[in-house]
């Protein structure tokens, strides 16, 4: 049994981290940290965890989490906090899961440019390792740092990668248009948030300069081998949780539908959280499950993917699950099935 932490317990992300790991026959939640006033109840922060895990949010510290025994913490954390808690834990021998976005970017010059803040863990941001696990499976397995990838980026890494690491398409003129449901902000208020300015309205947002672009080029770079540069636009949905994203590309030779189904089914063989579809997706198959599902098509000659995830599943707290089950030698579906 692996005894775990969870910091940052008061998120979206973390009431699906603690749900998953309820499950999981070889995790034990021992400890939620929170930034929050007081020693608040799980339950207290969310209800839904009533009767189902006894344990009160508490400060983070880490000499008490390694005198618990804790060997894997799930940081929960906002970027910025992360880098400045996580290296304490590393430091003392607890690998670390980190579910912000601190970690992804290898580069520190891109992190300062596209986060507005210089990096402040260098040392640890060199041993990070990208937890996708259907690119970066075997180093996950070694890995002290996860660094979990990003609830959009998925959807555009996963649809992309079997025709960029063959070079399919043609690699600069790649366009993602993602929609993702409310809980994709946080639980965190905000006034673009707020139920009477999102509800009964469709917007677009960060356009051109989302945090999410450098690190889907970063891991579409890392499979095809040359730079990839991706068009991604976001936009905010009015419903609770589900990311859509519709992948635009032009492909170096024509294909078939029946051909690209070929070429995804052999790529993703061995990939059991990423479905494909010959039907076109909807963001409620896939949701409260760790499921990617993708469908191809071809539009006059062009290639269109379509792909759809949980956000808060597959997206954050479910693939964070699966990188623990890479990292620690257990079935990689354990508590996601």
């Amino acid at each position: 049994m692996i005894k775990v932490a969870i910091l940052g317990g008061s998120g979206y992300t973390a009431v699906e981290l603690i749900k998953i790991l309820l499950r999981h026959p070889e995790a034990e939640i021992v400890a939620v940290a929170s930034r929050q006033e007081g020693t608040l109840t799980i339950a207290e922060l969310h209800p839904s965890l009533t009767n189902r895990i006894d344990l009160r949010c508490e400060p983070f510290d880490a000499d008490k989490l390694v005198a618990r025994g804790v060997q894997c913490a799930f940081g929960c954390l906002p970027h910025g906090v992360s880098m400045t808690t996580l290296p304490a834990l590393l430091e003392r021998g607890i690998r670390v899961i980190d579910l912000s976005a601190d970690y992804r970017l290898r580069d520190p010059n891109v992190y300062a440019q596209w986060y507005g803040a210089s990096h402040g863990d260098l040392a640890h941001l060199a041993q990070a390792v990208y937890g996708l696990p259907e690119i970066y499976g075997d180093e996950i397995a070694s890995a002290h740092l996860i660094a979990n990838p990003g609830c959009y980026p998925q959807t555009a890494i996963l649809g992309l990668a079997p025709l960029v690491a063959g070079k399919h398409i043609d690699l600069r003129s790649i366009i993602v248009d993602s929609k993702s449901g409310v809980s994709g902000a946080g639980r965190t208020p905000k006034l673009n948030t707020h139920f009477p300015e999102c509800n009964e309205s469709v917007s677009a947002y960060s356009v051109g300069t989302h945090r999410h672009t450098p690190e889907i080029e970063q891991a579409l770079t890392d499979v095809a081998g040359e730079p990839v540069e991706v068009i991604f636009t976001p936009h905010l949905m009015p419903m609770d949780r589900g990311i859509f994203s519709t992948i635009y590309a032009v492909p170096s030779r024509p294909f078939s539908e029946k051909q690209l189904t070929e070429l995804y089914q052999e790529y993703y063989a061995k990939a059991p959280f990423v479905r494909l579809r010959s039907s076109l997706p909807a963001t409620k198959d896939s949701v409260g499950s760790n499921f990617l599902d993708l469908c191809m098509r071809v539009v006059r000659g062009r290639v269109v993917v379509l792909a759809a995830e949980d956000n808060l599943v597959r997206g954050a707290s479910g693939v964070a699950v699966q990188n623990f089950n890479r990292m620690y030698g257990f079935d990689e579906r354990t508590g996601l099935l």
